[in-house]
């Protein structure tokens, strides 16, 4: 089969579209003939070396798909050989067949569909986490959501709208910001045009917000703890501009008596149970027409530098996904 490979660390331009070897799957494996793949942030920052491969050099990239179970190996009885099925993790989606653990495949209902899943399980599980699980979120609280037009943030502007809470979002142009408001959000800053920090505190009325979900990193902090209540809880969940730089724990005092978390959708999936109920809830909410997932970018898996390109350049809304 063919997939694409990095060999070095470095730009788009290191990834390589090239014939693979693939194994039958062996004890508690499958393999899954892919029909979609989701294209993540996370993708980029184990092309460029900032999070270190898990298995080294070569790899191949992507934590997210779809597809069909063509076989499976000894001792599998998750899935069987025809079922449709979607996965978050492990590493090695950009390929046009893959193994993949067993125990870490979903099987699809009929109301989601194959594009659909593959857009949607990092993305979407990672909502329903930070949303459910991270910091419930109801109709009493109010909430700031940082890159509002991304893949994510368009699914937590519809999720938490349909929670009842207050969402404030910031995006980086006039049209992905009124993209944010067409998905659920009550507000939404530019922050190229405007301190957003300080038109928080404007929006809330000087009482700032419960909690800030940052997946911006470096250009959004210190500033996003200045949006929050005392007491109010800080969750950076990526690092789309850079690393958040050390800091000393004493400014969350300073600040007023905050909470900081640093969180991965891997940690609340690791067991098959939560990983089950973690999808359930997001099929759910897709199915009832609460979530639309908004697949705004496709490309040929033979184009994924393409793709990486047009994510870097934050020219991408809503999901992107490659098609075998």
């Amino acid at each position: 089969m063919r997939a694409i490979r990095v060999h070095q660390h470095g730009g788009p331009e290191v990834l390589s579209f090239e014939e693979v070897a693939l194994a039958a799957p062996g004890p508690g494996e499958a393999l899954l003939r892919q029909t979609a793949v989701g294209v993540n942030f996370i993708d980029v920052y184990f092309r460029s070396g900032l999070y270190p491969a898990p298995a080294g050099l070569p790899l191949t990239l992507g934590s997210e798909g779809a597809g069909i179970v063509e076989a499976v190996g000894e001792g599998v009885t998750a899935v069987k050989p025809g079922d449709r099925v979607a996965y978050a993790g492990p590493m090695g989606a950009y390929a046009e067949s893959r193994l993949v653990p067993a125990d870490r495949l979903v099987p699809l209902p009929d109301g989601v569909d194959d594009r659909t899943a593959a857009a949607a399980m990092l993305k979407g599980m990672t909502v329903q986490y930070l949303l459910r699980q991270t910091f419930k979120v109801g109709p009493e609280h109010t909430i700031l959501f940082h890159a509002a037009a991304g893949g994510v943030g368009l699914i937590a502007g519809q999720w938490a709208r349909a929670l009842g809470c207050r969402i404030i979002g910031t995006a980086g142009s006039d049209e992905k910001c009124a993209l944010a408001l067409e998905n659920g959000y009550d507000e939404v800053i530019n922050y190229r045009t405007e301190n957003f920090a300080q038109r928080v505190r404007e929006l809330t009325g000087g009482a700032g917000c419960d909690v800030v979900y940052d997946s911006i990193g470096k250009d959004t902090f210190p500033a996003s703890l200045d949006c929050l209540k005392p007491r109010g809880l800080f969750v950076s969940f990526g690092n789309a501009s850079g690393a958040v730089e050390a800091f000393n724990l004493g400014l969350l005092s300073q600040k007023g008596s905050l909470y900081a978390t640093r969180p991965t959708l891997f940690s609340y999936v690791a067991k098959r149970e939560d990983l089950l109920a973690t999808a359930a809830d997001l099929f759910g909410v897709i199915a009832d027409g609460t979530v639309h997932i908004a697949i705004n970018q496709d490309f040929p898996l033979a184009a994924a530098a393409d793709a990486h390109r047009a994510l870097e350049s934050r020219a991408t809304t809503g999901s992107t996904i490659l098609l075998p």
